[in-house]
């Protein structure tokens, strides 16, 4: 196997763990939150926060460095519309995840203390970070798709 079709194939894996890891957090997390159920949500959160980390950093980060070098090796300009959105796109759901992280954490922290201590619901902090992680997914996501949209058929955007 040549490198690029190499690289071409980890690229498509990571992209595949990155958005599927990211989406199956979210579908778990978000149904935990809405069953109310404190011990579930500290379990959950805990689960959400470590794929975080395991799975989807990696991802983000092999991402764009094997991205950029299969556009380069394939001959693609970096300055290349599709190439260009696709970038920019990242980047927006670059800039939902990472407040994402930060807060994944503290709804766990948040979880994890009210259930050691035997609460049967949550402060309301815990559901200000809910809300805020919700609305920070939607964009994200939806641009992820674009970018599948763009790798995938790399229009002539202008």
């Amino acid at each position: 196997m040549s490198p690029y079709l190499l690289v071409k194939t980890l690229h498509i894996l990571s992209s595949v763990l990155l958005v599927g890891t990211g989406f199956g957090s979210a579908f778990y997390l978000f149904f935990a939150n809405r069953t109310g159920s404190v011990p579930v949500i500290a379990a959950v959160s805990r689960l959400v926060v470590r794929a975080d980390w395991w799975f989807t950093t990696p991802a983000v980060l092999f991402q764009p460095l094997s991205g950029l070098w299969l556009a380069h090796t394939a001959g693609w300009a970096w300055n290349t519309p599709w190439v260009m959105a696709s970038v920019t796109l990242y980047a927006i759901a670059g800039m939902c995840w990472l407040p994402v992280v930060r807060i994944q954490i503290q709804m766990h922290r948040i979880a994890t203390e009210s259930a050691a201590r035997g609460h049967l619901t949550l402060p309301p902090a815990y559901w200000r970070y809910a809300r805020t992680w919700e609305y920070l997914g939607y964009p994200a996501f939806v641009a992820m798709l674009a970018v599948y949209f763009l790798m995938v058929n790399k229009p002539a955007l202008f």
